[in-house]
């Protein structure tokens, strides 16, 4: 069995998809610090000019907690965001159909916590696209020892054999792989694509905006081919 670890983005890109679309269990990992100027509370959209930012106003005070712990504020950027989608995908051919999800997300439900939220975009994001894999979260579990330690340990209580992550982890991991394979857990660093093209709103193709802008573009019964076709981009180390 297959588990990926990773903190909850703010609709994140298409690669976050692929690696929950290898895995057999994705743990949302929001038990550790936020990280300000990153993924957690924003992403990028694409309009006619060029890309763009799409951020969710998070307080200063939130470095200092978990990104479970991390609050949002009034509802008011929700419906902000909502627009903002709506206007930037006007003329998208999947408007239409991807419009009572983001209905959902953003005028029906209000949002208290950042983590809650996330979570719920990626597994609705999923389950639209028809992925099968199971969610759980990091809190449930026990999460004593070092960095390394609670991720193998984690990895062991879920009950899984096969650790899948992205190619950036290879940095911090590299000194510690040896311990991965005395816990008889397979190791795997993901790459990436390469992914093919589809119509966006602007000339040229760019891979790193939100997948918002997959679901504005490609039917929804075509998305997984679009993961399944190039995911097979692996390095197993055992």
């Amino acid at each position: 069995m297959k588990a990926v670890v990773l903190q909850s983005n703010y609709i994140p890109w298409k690669g976050y998809f692929d690696l929950i679309n290898e895995a057999d269990t994705f743990i949302f990992y929001d038990e550790v610090k936020y990280t300000k100027n990153d993924w957690r509370n924003r992403n990028k959209l694409l309009d006619k000019n060029d890309e763009f930012w799409l951020t969710i106003p998070i307080s200063k005070l939130a470095v200092k907690q978990k990104i479970s712990e991390v609050a949002l504020p009034n509802n008011g950027w929700q419906i902000d965001h909502y627009n903002t989608i709506m206007a930037t995908y006007h003329n998208a051919p999947e408007k239409i159909n991807l419009q009572p999800l983001l209905k959902q997300i953003y005028i029906e439900n209000s949002w208290h916590y950042l983590s809650e939220l996330n979570q719920y975009i990626i597994k609705a994001i999923a389950r639209y696209i028809g992925l099968k894999t199971k969610f759980i979260q990091s809190a449930d579990y026990n999460l004593n020892g070092d960095k390394i330690s609670r991720l193998i340990s984690l990895i062991e209580q879920v009950g899984d054999t096969e650790y899948i992550t992205g190619p950036a982890a290879k940095n911090y991991l590299k000194d510690s792989e040896s311990l991965f394979y005395n816990r008889n857990i397979k190791l795997t660093y993901k790459e990436y694509g390469p992914y093919k093209t589809y119509p966006q709103n602007k000339y040229g193709f760019t891979n790193f905006v939100s997948i918002i802008d997959l679901l504005m573009s490609v039917k929804k019964d075509h998305i997984i081919q679009y993961l399944n076709n190039l995911n097979s981009g692996r390095d197993s180390v055992q």
